[in-house]
């Protein structure tokens, strides 16, 4: 049973859960990268942050999907076959994940923010109009949701940084609907990460939950506000956080190594 004292102790957690459920939400890339390098700098262990940031991500994606669907911005054809194809990879991820070193798990998550922040910042450059669904690309999708699926639960950010631009880039998808099908994606892959993470024993509950309450709250809101913020300012925003966070992690991973 969880004490009295130990609920206050983590009450900072739904507010986190909040804010990264807000933008998550409104980027499709799921509150997660935010999350985990919030929860890395106040010392949790690699795999607790990725499996408790994994049941935050899977509440905030179906807050997310409710509202789009609502929006009728969802393609879901695409959506459940991206995500039924990346369960295999989240399996895997999880079991990877038991083995790494702090030291390690930040280097790498570094260059997993350094790609999203470059993602962020230029994506309206890789919109398309046309929709591809040739064999060739979808080959590529079947491989990339694959090792999007081990990214997700590895790293605890449910995949979005890898499904949004290859809905994009390979697929043809306009932005309009790759974020809110990348919220049904998160679905599937949050959820079997979450449920492997749990079987090896992973995630503090308590955590997952205050996390999970605040990501519900922030998925409902952040897709309103994705109809009406100016996107340029979120870009810049979210942007200087992730390289500030990215720049803390990499200081950190080489004074751990020396």
């Amino acid at each position: 049973m969880f004490s009295g004292t130990q609920m206050i102790e983590e009450l900072w957690l739904i507010p986190l859960g909040f804010v990264a459920g807000i933008l998550g939400s409104m980027i499709g890339l799921g509150g997660g990268i935010i999350m985990v390098p919030v929860l890395t700098f106040a010392g949790f262990a690699p795999t607790v942050a990725a499996s408790n940031s994994l049941f935050a991500t899977f509440s905030n994606a179906i807050a997310s999907t409710i509202s789009y669907s609502r929006q009728k911005r969802i393609e879901y054809s695409i959506g459940l076959k991206l995500g039924l194809l990346s369960i295999p990879g989240t399996i895997i991820g999880a079991y990877i994940s038991s083995d790494v070193t702090p030291g390690i798990f930040k280097i790498l998550f570094v260059l997993v923010l350094i790609s999203s922040s470059i993602y962020i910042f230029l994506r309206r450059k890789f919109e398309s109009k046309h929709y591809n669904t040739s064999k060739q690309v979808m080959l590529l999708v079947i491989g990339t949701s694959f090792f999007a699926g081990m990214i997700s639960s590895f790293f605890g950010i449910g995949g979005g940084i890898i499904f949004v631009p290859l809905m994009i880039i390979a697929m043809g998808m306009g932005m309009k609907n790759a974020a809110p099908t990348s919220q049904l994606v998160l679905l599937f892959t949050s959820f079997s990460g979450l449920i492997t993470h749990s079987i090896l024993g992973h995630p503090d509950y308590l955590q997952s939950l205050l996390l999970a309450v605040g990501a519900f709250g922030g998925g409902l809101i952040g897709a309103r506000l994705s109809l009406e913020i100016k996107e340029r300012s979120l870009q810049i925003l979210i942007t200087v956080v992730i390289i500030i966070a990215a720049i803390k992690l990499f200081i950190e991973s080489i004074e751990n190594m020396f």
